[in-house]
């Protein structure tokens, strides 16, 4: 019988090609947005993934993530340096500073201050630059870190530092080595442009050592955000964290759970959650429309072909679970086709820098949501099946 449910399907090609085509499109939807949301948190905790030599992360204890945090006394370093198991450990300092360019046009800019003997944090420089560059007085390396024209300096000479007016309306370039730019009063010459990973929320980058971030951002009284500390050998992360919390009173977590914590902190304080989930709902609505109106649809038109199933002996019951196979048939083969198309699309997102992270539980979710899609849809066809009686087939109907 079930051989039979799958041949109705086949016996109306342009209807079972329509169930396809909506199965399909709300499995690439819902991949696609989920492969999204996840490329999203991946950008979240690129600070925490452009050091993968740290193995733990110190913070103050009130510190939820990389996006929200406070500064730390500068002792707290070298009572990190002191906890046994500690194989070595750097400091980091993170502030926000507006930027003012050439052309008297300003952007605000994330400053991530790293330590000024060892330069750890520093991501990789265009055409192959070395780091020790940020030893040069007021030096910076700056970086998109996902935006985009937000590096622009103007290209003509007579635009740069104008006195008076603001030349802002004038051709622009994007930054080199040898600019100069303006922090707080202060000059800062670009050395380079680091490839940093992008960031949500996405924001221009200017990396720097912690004594050249301590002139360019304004005077607080603790400059130290992070102490990045590397575990000696034969000591897990997890291990050496839970030392470095009972030993300094400080929190300290895995590079892993720190990254876990960030994308928590992500999922309840950011909007962008709100809107996937507005999109992940509006793929299953069109996703249920489409596959359900075709399925009912399909269902109606075939009702003299199920009641002379049941006239032959078929008990409704039977009748439910052909309906239910020919929906999963439609299901295995609608995902298999949404996630192929999505597995192109992340190839040719590949190329642009977009945030999208196709991981292991995407396609599961999606195909899960699928399933419940395609079962909705068929429970909407089960109506006129158990309504029918097989005296349709001696009707002519």
């Amino acid at each position: 019988m079930f051989r039979i449910a799958i041949k109705m399907l086949w016996g109306d090609r342009a209807k079972f090609a329509g169930l396809i085509f909506g199965i399909a499109f709300t499995s690439f939807l819902v991949t696609f947005a989920m492969s999204y949301f996840c490329g999203f948190m991946t950008w979240g905790f690129a600070l925490i993934a452009e050091n993968p030599s740290a193995d733990v992360w110190v913070m103050d204890p009130a510190v939820p993530s990389t996006e929200l945090t406070t500064n730390l006394p500068d002792s707290a370093l070298y009572r990190v340096r002191s906890v046994q198991g500690v194989h070595y450990a750097v400091p980091m300092a993170l502030g926000t500073a507006e930027v003012r360019f050439p052309n008297g046009s300003f952007q605000s800019f994330q400053v991530i201050g790293v330590d000024d003997a060892s330069l750890a944090g520093i991501p990789p420089i265009q055409a192959g630059a070395s780091p020790s560059l940020l030893r040069a007085p007021d030096a910076v390396l700056v970086a998109e870190g996902g935006t985009s024209d937000k590096l622009n300096t103007p290209a003509r000479v007579q635009d740069q530092w104008p006195y008076g007016a603001s030349h802002l309306d004038v051709p622009t370039r994007m930054l080199q080595a040898g600019d100069e730019l303006q922090i707080n009063d202060r000059r800062a010459v670009v050395m380079g442009i680091a490839q940093a990973l992008p960031r949500y929320p996405a924001r221009p980058l200017l990396y720097t050592t912690i004594a050249n971030a301590s002139r360019f951002l304004p005077p607080e009284r603790h400059r130290l955000t992070f102490v990045l500390a590397s575990a000696a050998p034969g000591i897990s992360a997890r291990e050496l964290a839970t030392r470095i919390q009972a030993s300094t009173g400080l929190r300290a977590r895995a590079a892993s759970d720190f990254k876990t914590d960030t994308v928590l902190w992500f999922l309840v304080n950011s909007e962008d959650v709100g809107d996937i989930a507005a999109m992940l709902l509006l793929a299953m609505t069109v996703g249920f429309g489409v596959t359900g109106v075709m399925l009912y649809i399909f269902t109606s038109e075939n009702l003299r072909h199920y009641a002379l199933l049941g006239a032959m002996g078929a008990t409704p019951r039977l009748l439910i679970r052909m309906l239910f196979v020919q929906a999963g048939m439609c299901a295995m083969l609608g995902s298999g086709l949404g996630l192929g198309a999505c597995s192109l699309a992340s190839y040719a997102v590949g190329y642009i820098d977009y945030p999208f992270r196709l991981m292991w539980f995407t396609p599961l979710f999606g195909m899960l949501m699928v399933v419940l899609v395609s079962l909705g849809a068929a429970a909407l066809s089960v109506r006129p099946v158990l309504k029918l009686s097989p005296a349709v087939v001696f009707a002519g109907r």
